[in-house]
Parts: C-alpha cells; structure tokens; sequence
C-alpha cells in the first residue's frame, strides 16, 4: 500500500515537472528528500529474525534424553498497521532403545507453533488471523520459549484449556482500559478444527481478561475455553505475575480446571544482582523454585495429563552468561498417588539470538 502511494505521488509530480509547473531546482529536492524518507521507512519495518539455539539434557528415573533445539522466530511488518509473525521449534530426540542398555537412536521433529497476520486497528484492538498460541493462563503464550522459560519442563497442567497449545483461527485482543492506575486487557478466540500435518488444532473457542496494575507490578487474569468437538468440554483458570520493582523477584502461578482434573502451579526467582551487582560471578546466579500439583478426577483419552494424582516439587539453578548464554540445572521428585516415585534431572545451555534480515534495522 506504500509502495502505491509512493508511486502515485511521483507520478503527479513528475506530470506537474513536464508541464513547467515545478522549476527543475525544485524537483531535484523533492526526489532528494522523497527518496530519503522512503529509505528511511523501509529500513524501519525490515523484518526481525530471533529465537533461541539450545541443548537440552534429562534424566528421569535413570532414563536419559537429549535434545538439541532451534526455535527460531520471524517479525515482518508490512506496514504501520500490519505484521506478519512465526514462530517454529525444531528439534532433535536422542535416547537410548531399550531404556538404560541400548544403543542410542535419535529422530528429529519440526513444529509450526504460529503464523499469524496482525492488523493493530487502533490501540484498543489488534485483530489476529492464521495460527496461533492459546491464550489461557500465561505459561503457553509468555513463558515457554526456551530462552525465557526458568525451568526445562512445562508445568503439569499446562494441556488444560489450550487444545494442543496451537490454534487455526481468529482472535482479537487488546487494552479496554488503560491508564496510571489499572490496565485491563483481553483476548478472545476461535478456533477451527484441522488434521492437517504439522498444522492440526481442535475446534474451539475461549478468552482471557487480565487485570495490571502498574504501581505494584501485579497482574491477575482468568481464562475459559470451550472445546467444540468431540468429548465437549470447559476448561476455566486463574493466573497471576508479580514482579515488583525493588527487587530482582519473579513470582508467577496458575491453577487451572476440566473435566479430566485440576491442579496449579507456582512458582519464584530470584537474580543475585541486588547483592553483588549483574555483572559479577555471584549475580549472575538466579535461583528458581517450583511447587506443581495435579489431581485426576476422571480419565479422559489424549488429554496429555497425569494418569493420577502426581505431586512435584523442584528446584533449579540458571547463571546468565556474557552474549545471552545461559546455562540452568535442576532437580525436582515426582510422587504419584499409584505408581513409583522417581526422580527427574534436567540441565542444559540455551542462547538468545536477534538481528535483522538485512542492515540498517537492528534499533
């Protein structure tokens, strides 16, 4: 569209110049400047490439697995109002055979986790189209990249509410409000049912409505999604972020519901730079502890929860090296209410990467 007017407007410049109706001084500046400013505001929407470079390592009930990712992401904006946006999780699976004794096999596995076209009406509205993360609770759309996410696992009720995690539809979402006091934002949807490969979602549709408050730094939100096929079904949930300003503390949780169950969990960091500084050996150490419960109420097929009641406390450790390095270890034991105890050892190395598709975009 910008590419039309710009068109446009030289054309009935250059008409006005053939004409005598422009002096030639003055047509020089003018292309001059037009050409300059043109330049300028490509080099504002050149598209973005970022995402996370990561090996990932666990060892659960003395069974090992190794998994080197790409997860790489992709903004294009095509305009001031227009966004082209992807994410994909690449990855690799390497595990022994038989369990413990056999040899090592490894499979790969490639992931569309969204790609999506973003039209910002205004700056109550942003109308979203094509496919896209569910918007229940927080853990699915803000914290599982593997960059941001504190510790390797997601949370047990993650599969709660948001109908494989991936969505073909539409949605809108926004600020209703916003102001120095409170922000109240929303996001609503609906997605369509697919089984085409790589590209399947459930047909459903749901909300989220989240309270900010800037002053304190605490948000609160609630979620529902109804499932429109097959066993119908209405998840609800309940999710909270605080991050509060005089200290580098993180605390988040979520407790969630359906049919299948409910559980929560909750979770807080800690970055050591408030005692020796960002830089230094010590604060660059952030602590992470997680408590998860899940209680089955009845047994409902592919709903990728717990078959029991199951019970996990854990406990990690990442250091954040110089370049967007970061190493995390962790250590956690999970109890089921029928079946044995094991315990579950994760480590691995992620880096955060982000420049732009060509120079002149990386503001």
């Amino acid at each position: 569209m910008d590419c039309v007017r710009d068109a446009a407007r030289i054309e009935e410049f250059i008409g006005w110049r053939s004409r005598g109706l422009v002096p030639a001084k003055a047509f020089r500046i003018f292309l001059l400047v037009f050409l300059a400013s043109s330049f300028a505001r490509a080099q504002e929407n050149v598209p973005i490439i970022s995402g996370g470079l990561g090996f990932l390592g666990s060892s659960s009930g003395g069974v090992n697995i190794f998994q080197p990712v790409l997860a790489p992401v992709i903004a294009i904006p095509l305009s001031d109002k227009f966004l082209i946006e992807s994410r994909a999780d690449i990855r690799g699976v390497v595990f022994r055979e038989q369990g413990t004794t056999g040899p090592y096999h490894g499979r790969f596995f490639g992931t569309l986790e969204y790609l999506q076209l973003d039209y910002n009406a205004n700056s109550h509205l942003t109308i979203t189209a094509g496919r896209f993360l569910t918007p229940f609770g927080i853990y699915t759309e803000r914290l599982s990249p593997i960059w941001i996410n504190k510790l390797q696992d997601a949370p047990l009720i993650t599969p709660i509410g948001t109908g494989m995690a991936y969505n073909n539809g539409f949605m809108l979402r926004g600020a209703l409000i916003s102001n120095s006091t409170y922000s109240l934002n929303y996001a609503v949807y609906f997605s369509t049912l697919s089984t085409l490969n790589k590209l399947q979602s459930q047909r459903g549709a749901g909300y989220r409505v989240g309270v900010f408050l800037p002053y304190t730094r605490l948000e609160v939100g609630t979620s529902y999604r109804r499932t429109l096929q097959d066993t119908r079904l209405n998840s609800v949930g309940v999710d909270f972020s605080w991050l509060p300003y005089r200290a580098p503390l993180g605390i988040k949780g979520e407790w969630a519901h359906s049919p299948s169950g409910h559980g929560y969990w909750i979770q807080a960091s800690y970055r050591l730079s408030q005692l020796t500084g960002s830089d230094s050996g010590w604060g660059r150490l952030e602590p992470v502890f997680r408590m998860q419960q899940f209680f089955r109420s009845k047994f409902i097929t592919n709903d990728f929860l717990p078959s029991s009641n199951t019970r996990r406390p854990e406990f990690g450790l990442n250091y954040f090296l110089p370049h967007e390095i970061r190493l995390n270890a962790s250590y956690s034991r999970q109890y089921f209410s029928h079946g044995t105890d094991v315990n579950v050892w994760d480590f691995g190395i992620t880096y955060r990467f982000l420049f732009p598709l060509w120079p002149g975009g990386s503001k």
